[in-house]
């Protein structure tokens, strides 16, 4: 190959580089940038009157204190919940571990306002499940949900499977040696789990309650199910309650209330890097894996707490879901007599604004899932295969739109689109692409980690060849790559569609009159006390969910490990 030839190579591939570098400063740098200008100079002027009225309102303190109180309580249950299926699943003998897997995770690819509403329907004197089985609180009786203890309950049952992904990635990297040393030592199966695995597994750890710390924190669906009518407000809902009243006149208040969950959630992670600096955790030997601590006889006994920890978690709020949507009015109880179909009539065919949501979020998140795609498989080649300082950066920059709660996004999102592009005069305000921009934004990590992944298992023969031949990288990424990393991407395509279909904190403050997504739906009925139209809409998304994910299972052989999180 020609040195002219070869020079216009690096030139195309700088060219793309730098195209992509353009890309990702546009979805991250650019919201995040034009949300603290906002906050700090409103109109354009620098002035500290809208920071300090906002820190001077005790509303702002009290949403605080309310937000830490059910991150940190939400965490803390998730913590305890997903470390000790974790432990179970990856260090023991039990059966039907996919099984398990695939159900545990579920919760984690179903909606928060989803998870809020079914729990609703299993408590309180008006639940349809608990009236037929002759269990219903007298009417009138509080439900107890509607509290900070609800919230940090549903928060910890929500994101227990990030920390269990988390740790379980870890356990299954831990050399057999140690683990065999310990135990030929003379050493107990609980005291080589706490003098040996525990403390190696502080890294991944660390980072599932930094993860639940971040993701409880910019929750809306939960907070706003459970804590809006019992006035308890956190952040995200409060920042969704003053766009809502007041509109977008009070966009300066609001950023700095996004800026405020952005350095709460800057502060966990950081204080993650903190803890992990302060020790070595590198283990110097590597193997195969572990072998498995044999239950023996508390074999059957452990795996009956286990699923039935599923019971409780997943399929108990789901029956309950599924019997109010079956009910023709919330708080009749549910039998042969009052059973119906009419609520699921309703939503799919009468309701005009659940119609357009379907087809909105269906819209929304397979063409989110097809750009990020696009997006990836070059940025992954990249971030892979030619690492640099620069592209450090550049991976760190796509990640922040998802590393920081939705809330923070959306309000930058308004800030920037509020006026009409410049050059073109488009205005993607109160339209559908405003919704579109953030999902691509905050979802580009969740399709780039499964490609990234494939990047790292595929051997480069093929590609330099192609190099060699004189393809340039276009060519090679679309006839040799492409094909390669297919089943990667297509993993993470789903998991970016499953993620922005169940979506609801970006697209509730971003929503207007036509653009309604499912989540704004749901969420408008249950506000609206229709209840019985709420269920049966969120009916449907969890049995979407639950096929998108089975299907997944047909080439999920041909992935990498951990590309999918609901398989072992």
């Amino acid at each position: 190959m020609s040195g002219s030839a070869a020079k216009a190579m690096r030139g195309g591939d700088l060219t793309l580089l730098w195209g992509l570098v353009v890309l990702v400063a546009i979805l991250s740098i650019l919201p995040l940038a034009r949300l603290v200008i906002e906050g700090i100079a409103p109109g354009g002027a620098l002035s500290s009157g809208v920071v300090g009225s906002v820190l001077s309102d005790p509303t702002t303190w009290a949403a605080v204190r309310n937000s830490l109180v059910t991150t940190l309580g939400g965490t803390l249950l998730a913590v305890v919940i997903g470390s000790i299926v974790a432990c179970f699943v990856a260090l023991t003998d039990m059966r039907a571990r996919n099984a398990f897997v695939f159900c545990f995770v579920l919760p984690l690819m179903i909606a928060p306002q989803v998870t809020a509403l079914a729990w609703l329907q299993v408590t309180g004197p008006s639940s349809a499940l608990l009236n037929m089985l002759g269990l219903a609180p007298p009417l009138g009786t509080r439900n107890p949900l509607y509290s900070a203890e609800g919230i940090i309950l549903l928060l910890g049952i929500q994101y227990a499977p990030l920390v269990f992904l988390t740790l379980r990635a870890g356990l299954r990297a831990l050399p057999k040696e140690l683990i065999e040393a310990g135990l030929a030592a003379g050493a107990g199966k609980l005291t080589v789990l706490r003098t040996i695995i525990l403390p190696l597994m502080t890294p991944p750890l660390v980072a599932g309650i930094a993860l639940c710390f971040v993701s409880s924190l910019g929750n809306f669906g939960i907070p706003a199910f459970l804590g809006i009518p019992a006035n308890y407000l956190v952040l995200p809902t409060l920042i969704y309650q003053r766009l809502a009243g007041l509109g977008p006149g009070i966009l300066s208040e609001v950023a700095v209330l996004s800026t405020l969950i952005g350095a709460i959630a800057m502060a966990g992670i950081i204080l993650q890097d903190v803890m992990l600096r302060r020790r070595d955790f590198r283990i110097t030997t590597t193997s195969t894996a572990a072998r498995p601590f044999e239950l023996r006889g508390w074999r059957l006994p452990s795996e009956i707490l286990l699923w039935g920890l599923v019971l409780l978690i997943l399929v108990v709020p789901l029956a309950g879901l599924l019997a109010t949507s079956l009910v023709p009015g919330y708080g009749v109880p549910l039998n042969a007599a009052t059973a119906t179909f009419e609520n699921y009539e309703y939503v799919m065919f009468d309701h005009a604004g659940s119609k357009r949501a379907f087809a909105n979020s269906f819209g929304l998140s397979a063409a989110a899932a097809l750009v990020i795609v696009v997006v990836s498989v070059p940025l992954a080649y990249f971030l892979v295969w030619r690492r640099s300082r620069m592209l450090r950066l550049l991976n760190l920059a796509a990640e922040l739109p998802y590393a920081l709660p939705g809330v923070v996004l959306a309000i930058a999102a308004i800030l920037i689109f509020l006026k009409p592009l410049p050059v073109f005069g488009i205005s993607l305000y109160n339209t559908i692409w405003i919704i579109f921009f953030c999902y691509v934004a905050r979802f580009l990590v969740l399709g780039l980690r499964p490609v990234a992944s494939g990047y790292h298992q595929l051997d480069r023969t093929l590609e330099e060849a192609a190099q060699v031949a004189g393809a340039g990288l276009i060519r090679r990424l679309v006839t040799i790559i492409l094909p390669l990393v297919a089943p990667a991407a297509t993993a993470g395509a789903l998991l970016v569609f499953l993620t922005a279909f169940n979506e609801l904190t970006v697209s509730a403050l971003l929503w207007s009159s036509g653009n309604e997504t499912l989540g704004v739906v749901v969420f408008s009925f249950e506000q609206g006390g229709d209840s019985t139209y709420a269920a049966a809409l969120a009916v449907l998304t969890v049995i979407v969910t639950l096929a998108l994910m089975l299907s997944t299972l047909l080439f999920a052989r041909k992935l990498p490990q951990g590309v999918l999180p609901w398989r072992d």
